[in-house]
């Protein structure tokens, strides 16, 4: 009598990489504020050609940009080879022949693979925090600074917030797929600011994929980052956080996705704020 298969669960069959951007990316919106940050800091007629997104993964942003105007071009650089091959095999041949044309994907350290000059140099999804050491983040800083064109700007985003120095667990659908996201934060250390945090998915059938990916950070704060940027010789550092609306209930602030600049802000129980390091002064 023949056995029968065993029939595997989603958690087993899923692609990490692909369930990151579906639950975590939004490359279109990123492009859009990039754009913004970049005409606020050097007028409404500037417009930002080429791309450096240092940490970038699947480089998902970086195809993006590059797809949005055929002038564009990016480049992505990242230290593990795993995911920048998961971005040449699935998220470049997507956007056509052209748009491969005009991305490179480049691994190596941030703090030493060297590319043209950029308009825009990004470290998004808060990966920088992964340079634990004030040293290190300097000499990324430094680095990042001369890999762009004199018109130039490096943006950064970072977490924060009561919330973030809890250890705590936040949970959301994806795209009313019925596989929820796991955003776990189990470790803070007062002392180091180090942060141990997880993703986790959990699948319709019931099956998880636990630790899908896992982060050791430093959560700098957003007066260091400011102190390390001048420090690096940028001209001007700017912030920019989310602009909330009122919702039905007076109680309750809904998220816009818009960003404005910034000069003061009053601590939440959780923000983004975007870091703008202009690398020569821009206009108000």
């Amino acid at each position: 009598m023949a056995r029968r298969k065993r029939r595997l669960s989603q958690a087993a069959l899923a692609d990490r990489y692909e369930l990151y951007q579906r639950a975590v990316q939004n490359p279109e919106l990123e492009v859009a504020l990039l754009e913004q940050f970049y005409r606020e800091a050097f007028g409404a007629r500037a417009r930002p050609r080429t791309l450096r997104e240092d940490f970038c993964g699947t480089a998902w942003l970086a195809a993006t940009w590059s797809a949005s105007h055929p002038r564009r071009r990016a480049w992505g650089v990242d230290l593990d080879p795993e995911p920048l091959e998961w971005g040449r095999v699935h998220n470049l041949p997507r956007l056509g022949p052209s748009v491969m044309r005009r991305v490179t994907l480049l691994q190596g350290d941030v703090r030493q693979v060297e590319t043209p000059g950029a308009d825009i140099v990004c470290a998004l999804n808060f990966s920088f925090c992964a340079l634990q050491r004030r040293s290190a983040l300097l000499d990324y800083f430094r680095h990042a600074r001369n890999q762009l064109a004199p018109r130039g700007l490096l943006v950064l985003d970072l977490l924060g917030g009561t919330a973030t120095w809890d250890v705590a667990e936040d949970v959301r659908e994806v795209d009313d797929s019925g596989i929820f996201y796991y955003w776990e934060q189990a470790e803070f250390d007062v002392l180091s600011h180090h942060m141990l945090a997880h993703i986790h998915f959990e699948f319709p059938d019931g099956s998880r994929l636990e630790q899908a990916f896992s982060y050791h950070w430093r959560l700098w704060t957003l007066p260091e980052l400011r102190d390390l940027l001048h420090e690096a010789g940028f001209a001007e550092v700017r912030f920019y956080n989310e602009v909330f609306e009122e919702g039905e209930d007076e109680e309750y602030l809904s998220p816009t996705g818009r960003y404005q600049r910034v000069e003061r802000m009053e601590n939440q129980e959780a923000w983004v704020v975007y870091i703008v390091a202009l690398n020569a002064r821009g206009g108000e």
